[in-house]
């Protein structure tokens, strides 16, 4: 739109110095008058200019495509776009995104709602591997007071179409900021009141989690709580389910990751000296069993299964065929009322003492 706006008002001082041109020699402008006439186009012509250049730096490369430094950030495995030099082994590319906000939506169902953590009125939160952002955005409505940054390595889609439009598309209260919890949290000690991690448990090696606790932790104020939300590997599926599982384990174990950590965070929380410490186990089904969660969860993990197809094609742990094969028997028993699969949730928030 800017855009736009700008070459606009350059044409528009085109016509003014054309018009004046005109005019001087046709003896209805003075001398003086054309000057003055002449002074506005020109500098009609340069603000628009202007204009038009700044706008033209803010548009970002179109959502599901790639600008050069992620171009060269990226590689295909399998047909998706996956970040290089990370851990973590979902790709990143629209169907992941659209995957993941369907996801956000099933577990805010299953779970009644974005958090659990006891928080009244806090004044500045953080989610750590926003992803999408659809978290973030939305506790920023919930808490129309309170600052809320959304932090992952790239912003998420919705916020790249925000900076190339002229529509408020996100909450005056939200911001994303670039940031990897493996380095660090860019960050002052204490500076929200309620830090939140959900489904990181697939980009977090092993030796590594004492560090990410630590840090959620040390940035958190005193009296503030942090809520990690994690899943291990679904269970009670049956011999197809339990296969594609053992492949996405002996894929992340590539990678030095344990997807059993996931169900350790209370622990951590608990041993880095946070208090009020709780932590439960949540079985939500997968299934047709499951009613209407139980069927928005199998196509939320059948997805996730076919997005983990590459890597683990590509490290040997499987073929084409056989991934096929098992993929449409995994379907089929999520398809059963006979089979009780579930993915086991972990949900542990503690406050920092103080």
């Amino acid at each position: 739109m800017r855009q736009w706006f700008g070459l606009g008002i350059v044409a528009l001082g085109i016509v003014l110095i054309g018009a004046s041109l005109v005019a001087l020699g046709q003896g209805a402008l003075s001398d003086a008058d054309a000057v003055v006439v002449g002074v506005i186009a020109v500098l009609a012509v340069l603000g628009g200019a202007i204009l038009w250049i700044m706008a033209r730096r803010r548009v970002k490369a179109p959502v599901g495509g790639a600008s050069n430094h992620d171009a060269a950030m990226t590689t295909i495995v399998g047909g998706r776009t996956h970040v290089r030099g990370i851990p973590y082994v979902l790709p990143r590319d629209i169907d992941e995104m659209n995957r993941l906000d369907f996801q956000h939506y099933v577990l805010r169902q299953a779970f009644g709602g974005n958090f659990l953590a006891p928080i009244e009125h806090p004044r500045a939160i953080l989610d750590v591997g926003t992803g999408t952002g659809r978290w973030a955005r939305e506790v920023a409505t919930v808490f129309p007071s309170a600052n809320l940054i959304g932090l992952d390595l790239n912003p998420p889609p919705m916020d790249e179409q925000a900076q190339a439009s002229e529509d408020d598309l996100l909450p005056p209260n939200y911001a994303f900021v670039p940031g990897n919890i493996l380095e660090g949290l860019p960050f002052a000690d204490a500076s929200f009141d309620f830090v939140h991690m959900r489904l990181l448990v697939l980009a977090l090696p092993h030796d590594r989690w004492p560090f990410v606790v630590r840090e959620l932790i040390r940035v958190t104020r005193p009296g503030g709580w942090v809520e990690s939300v994690e899943v291990i590997a679904d269970e009670r599926g049956g011999p197809a389910i339990d296969q594609i599982m053992s492949w996405v384990s002996a894929m992340l174990q590539r990678r030095s990751i344990d997807i059993t950590d996931g169900s350790r965070v209370g622990a951590l929380l608990h041993e880095n000296g946070l208090v009020n410490v709780y932590s439960r186990r949540d079985e939500v089904p997968i299934g047709v069993y499951g009613g209407r969660v139980g069927k928005l969860m199998a196509a939320d993990i059948l997805n996730g299964m076919q997005a983990l197809r590459g890597p683990m094609e590509s490290l040997g742990l499987t073929t084409a065929t056989e991934f096929d094969r098992v993929f449409a028997e995994a379907k089929r028993a999520m398809e059963s009322p006979r089979v009780r699969c579930v993915a086991p949730f972990y949900v542990a928030y503690g406050q920092r003492p103080g």
